[in-house]
């Protein structure tokens, strides 16, 4: 009974509320927020403003008017899930295969903000518990004519590598409005930005926290050296970890006949996916991590098994001016890649017309800075210049469905600007080429990641 005195007096609830308020500033790191102590204090202690106007105060023996209460429970619940949502946790929702089989296309995750931090929000007029989109009308969901600058609090780590992270697109600054999930800086690189506008239309322009949120593994982080050979991941000469969700695709060969469908289905992958070429006869395609190789190559009806890698051409659909740097001197493929060097903040480094088109987007757009290149001079913030200091940290990312994933080898770096937070459970998993009940991958739900 002494304990429920002690936690009913308006003391102990007002100085409860106090510390957990006061522990928020400091975390938040902005003073002002001290003011909000006095209206803790009034609401357990002085109760002389109705902050919750909407709410109504009953007589003894007055009806409820249940309007008001779902009115209170909805202010309610949109006040708490939006704090949630913007310093600790996110939902997601996987839609594509890249990160198959680490994380399945249906996946709907929780995304922790604290692991990395939470980025305060640049545009903070904005619809609650909506990203970019107003659901409906198709409208952004937020006002641009007040937006603050980037700034990120206190989280439990940093980025490390072979982390998956979820981030802000890097490209997603300018997006096409009929295709809103296309790579607007691709079109223009093949098609040209007068066809682009002509074909497809206005386009809407994004601050960062807006951008779309897309999911990769983090292969390599800010002073990393980075190099892709035969479709395998070296990081600073050494391998990269291995990590059973990693698949590469590969040419599986065929007496004729189809591998089993119950085989298919225990590795988790999808049968709609997989075409049987009867030309070849077999799978030109067939997506396999490192342990299921020798699996398919002992079947009885699997004559060979073949890694596809890309080599300079590239094969189709990628090309030069798709695979990033976009530049002819470098010849990449999405199979051998690099050597590449990962950006580090404090890091200067010689600038020059060849590695240029490595680093001028995150000179000019992440790091905003006027850059201007004049014959072989390279100008920046109107001083010519020679070298370069990095303002922040940079990452490298990769799908684990190497051959389905447009990531880094197709745009470039992730700035620590655009880093959202990390996979940490997954609520809910289902197969969309599938109908309930079966479509619910039990084993998926609640799984930690």
């Amino acid at each position: 009974m002494k304990i429920l005195q002690i936690i009913g007096n308006k003391w102990f609830r007002f100085s409860f509320w106090a510390i957990l308020y006061l522990l928020w500033v400091i975390w938040f790191g902005n003073w002002w927020f001290l003011l909000g102590l006095i209206v803790v204090f009034d609401l357990f202690i002085t109760q002389k403003v109705k902050w919750a106007f909407w709410k109504k105060r009953y007589k003894k023996g007055e009806k409820r008017n249940p309007w008001l209460d779902w009115l209170d429970a909805i202010i309610f619940a949109l006040v708490v899930s939006t704090f949630i949502k913007a310093f600790f946790f996110e939902a997601y929702m996987i839609p594509t295969s890249s990160m198959e089989r680490s994380l399945m296309t249906g996946d709907y995750l929780f995304v922790s903000k604290l692991k990395y931090g939470p980025k305060v929000s640049q545009t903070p007029i904005s619809f609650p518990l909506v990203h970019n989109v107003m659901p409906f009308t198709g409208g952004e969901s937020y006002l641009k004519w007040i937006q603050y600058p980037y700034r990120r609090l206190s989280g439990l780590s940093d980025v490390k590598r072979d982390d998956i992270v979820v981030f802000n697109f890097p490209h997603g600054d300018t997006v096409l409005k009929s295709m809103p999930s296309e790579d607007y800086y691709a079109h223009v690189r093949i098609h040209g930005r007068d066809f682009v506008k002509q074909v497809y239309g206005d386009y809407v322009v994004r601050p960062d926290d807006k951008k779309d949120n897309y999911v990769k593994r983090c292969v390599a982080v800010a002073g990393d050296t980075l190099s892709i050979i035969n479709g395998w991941v070296y990081v600073n000469g050494k391998p990269q970890d291995n990590i059973l969700g990693i698949q590469n695709t590969y040419t599986v060969i065929t007496n004729g006949s189809t591998i089993n469908n119950a085989i298919i289905d225990e590795m988790n992958l999808s049968r709609e996916t997989l075409y049987f070429d009867l030309s070849i006869p077999g799978y030109q395609y067939f997506p396999l991590n490192s342990s299921e190789v020798s699996k398919i190559e002992s079947l009885p009806n699997v004559l060979e098994v073949r890694q596809n890698i890309d080599t300079y051409p590239p094969d189709y659909p990628d090309s030069p001016i798709l695979i990033f740097p976009f530049d002819t001197t470098y010849k990449w493929t999405r199979d051998n890649y690099g050597p590449i060097y990962i950006p580090k903040k404090g890091d200067k480094i010689e600038i020059n017309r060849e590695n240029l088109s490595l680093y001028g987007r995150i000179i000019s757009v992440y790091e905003e800075n006027d850059l201007r290149v004049e014959a072989d001079s390279i100008y920046i913030n109107g001083e010519l210049v020679d070298s370069y200091t990095f303002k922040m940290d940079y990452y490298f990312m990769l799908g684990d469905n190497r051959h389905n994933s447009l990531d880094s080898r197709y745009w470039g770096f992730v700035p620590h600007s655009h880093v959202v937070g990390s996979p940490s459970v997954i609520w809910l998993s289902k197969d969309k080429y599938k109908s309930f009940p079966s479509n619910i991958r039990w084993n998926r739900i609640f799984k930690i990641l």
